[in-house]
């Protein structure tokens, strides 16, 4: 069996336990790290990574419905991105994303009259928050760190215990729910999850601070959450990263990704997503993906984005 950088076979994990791991809450100590002799189940900082087959979904949901927990879910869709890609991704959330929990969508974008009329269910709702359009897309991705770091102090720290925050050009195929949530929660990139440390791309250069010359794993962008107060942390942080970035004039290679790798780094994540949290179906059977949850779209950046 082939293991992934980062982690440790289960009979060397520190604290192999469940009961005995850094788990978020008391709800994770169901977890049953044993069940994927497949894969790897939890960090060498003792933090679980959550793969189907781990966790009882009913569970999950009784015990977070018990405590009253709240998810609010960020996504930008600005320029093209939003007809290309917000409605599909909103109608598979409604059917995917959190169902057993209230649910509050913030939208982010440039044309807020163009964000289409969706039929919510119970105890969901939407709000549309109008952003500048940036005159390049790196800008965008960068730029969403200070706005989602914003709305957490403005709005969603009142109502929600928890943010995810997703790109837009993304559609939930399976289930995303509560097992998810988490403190501080990453996801495994799915390009880079079964590759060598010496293949990941963090940022090299000694001149940005998202620099790094060693980490974990490399994490997706396209997916990260928490409670509200580490994503606001998170995402502050990455923001003045950047802004030093740009007063150096240096730009890290992945952008906001980049940065958000290098916070990863310094502040281990609590709770890792597998890769069938966020799939592209281009990269082909791997056996150990064994449920899609949301997948990556179809990619038009000759079309899409703004230069």
């Amino acid at each position: 069996m082939r293991y992934l950088e980062g982690f440790l076979p289960m009979s060397r994990c520190p604290q192999a336990p469940a009961e005995k791991l850094k788990l978020g809450n008391s709800i994770d100590a169901s977890l049953d790290l044993w069940s994927r002799s497949d894969v790897q189940t939890c960090t060498d900082w003792g933090a679980p990574v959550i793969w189907d087959g781990m966790f009882d979904p009913d569970h999950y949901d009784q015990e977070h419905r018990k405590n009253h927990s709240s998810v609010s879910l960020t996504v930008f869709a600005v320029g093209r991105y939003l007809d290309a890609y917000l409605k599909a991704f909103l109608l598979s959330a409604e059917r995917h994303f959190m169902v057993a929990l209230p649910v509050t969508y913030y939208v982010f974008t440039d044309v807020p009259e163009r964000v289409p009329d969706i039929h919510l269910g119970p105890r969901r709702s939407l709000k549309v928050v109008r952003v500048q359009r940036q005159s390049r897309w790196q800008d965008i991705s960068m730029m969403r760190m200070r706005a989602i770091a914003d709305a957490i102090e403005s709005q969603i720290r009142h109502h929600s215990h928890y943010v995810f925050c997703f790109d837009v050009d993304q559609v939930f195929v399976g289930r995303f729910g509560s097992e998810a949530l988490g403190d501080s929660v990453a996801l495994l990139h799915a390009y880079y999850y079964h590759r060598p440390q010496s293949l990941y791309t963090y940022d090299r250069n000694p001149r940005s601070r998202a620099y790094m010359e060693t980490g974990d794993f490399y994490y997706h962008a396209a997916v990260f959450g928490g409670s509200w107060r580490t994503v606001k942390n998170m995402t502050e942080t990455c923001y003045q990263a950047i802004m030093e970035d740009k007063e150096n004039q240096v730009e890290a290679l992945w952008h906001d990704e980049s940065h958000l790798n290098k916070y990863l780094w310094l502040h281990k994540p609590s709770k890792v997503l597998s890769p069938e949290y966020c799939w592209d179906r281009n990269i082909g059977y791997r056996g150990d993906i064994h449920v899609a949850r949301l997948l990556w779209s179809e990619k038009k950046y000759d079309t899409l984005r703004v230069t």
